[in-house]
């Protein structure tokens, strides 16, 4: 009697086919859903004092911010012809006179334009001055701590 050999066929495949459709659609799906948040500002709080005023010494330099992001050097009534870094940096060197790095104050309002400040920041780091301090507004004594 002869018997039949039966002999193994590597014929079974997996077809992965629709396994990878559906792995791009749910990744489709989900790229498609996702919100990405774009920072495109700094969110800081701005400081308030909490300690006695510090006195000014006379030979301070004041950088002073308003709300509209406008700077004046020493004095509130009167700012700059622009708001433009060159010129940020020419009122700086003459405020600042022969004086070798004098104390700057910087007073920015609440409200005003976050580079701006970084602007002023950066004239200051530029002429090399290093002794850059911040107003802060007295917080009002309310009784709360």
């Amino acid at each position: 009697m002869k018997f039949r050999r039966h002999q193994r066929q590597n014929n079974f495949r997996v077809n992965l086919t629709p396994l990878i459709d559906t792995v791009f659609l749910l990744l489709i799906f989900f790229m498609m859903t996702t919100t990405f948040n774009r920072e495109s500002q700094l969110n800081i709080d701005l400081p308030e004092a909490k300690g006695s005023a510090a006195s000014l010494q006379e030979d301070v330099i004041r950088i002073i911010i308003n709300k509209q992001g406008e700077y004046a050097i020493n004095d509130v009534d009167h700012s700059l012809i622009n708001t433009q870094l060159d010129t940020l940096k020419r009122a700086l060197k003459e405020a600042a006179g022969d004086q070798e790095d004098p104390p700057l104050l910087l007073s920015a309002d609440e409200n005003a334009p976050h580079h701006a400040v970084m602007k002023a920041m950066e004239a200051a780091r530029d002429l090399g001055f290093v002794r850059l301090r911040f107003e802060a507004q007295q917080r009002p004594d309310n009784g709360n701590p």
